[in-house]
């Protein structure tokens, strides 16, 4: 599976054990920054370019590490056709796959450690939307777009 990954300073450390866990799993894995630690910078950065990255690649997904994964998740949800969910655990990822067909994995470098990440990351990759008329309209109805005052 073809994979964008990326974190802001808090998320840097998880995210090169991640970069290492994905492609031992034998995933083409892209690195989207940060490239170096950087105390204080942004996580729109990361978030802006794995977004991007997993809109113009059909089929791919993304993962974003930040201090609470906040901050990603509603940056990479800025982006016509992303759909970021934050998750928190094995059952939250699976979820946002069955459910909402999420193709960008937000995780919280403070509140977790590399072990939990990787069953996380593990249950969102090996799981699948569940195509039901339902979920396909309510998923069509996210990037609809409205003007307000």
């Amino acid at each position: 599976m073809e994979i964008f990954v990326g974190a802001d300073y808090r998320g840097f450390e998880k995210k090169k054990g991640i970069l290492v866990f994905l492609a031992g799993q034998g995933h083409d894995v892209t690195d989207e920054g940060a490239y170096e630690y950087n105390e204080g910078d942004d996580f729109n950065d990361p978030a802006i370019a794995v977004a991007r990255a997993v809109r113009e690649n059909k089929g791919s997904i993304g993962i974003l590490v930040c201090d609470s994964a906040h901050g990603v998740t509603i940056q990479a949800n800025r982006f016509k056709g992303i759909r970021a969910a934050h998750c928190d655990s094995v059952e939250s990822a699976k979820l946002a796959r069955e459910h909402d067909d999420a193709n960008v994995l937000c995780l919280s470098a403070h509140f977790m450690d590399e072990d939990k990440m990787e069953e996380i990351i593990r249950a969102f990759i090996e799981t699948d939307f569940v195509n039901l008329e339902r979920r396909v309209r309510r998923i069509n109805r996210l990037d609809e777009r409205e003007d307000y005052d």
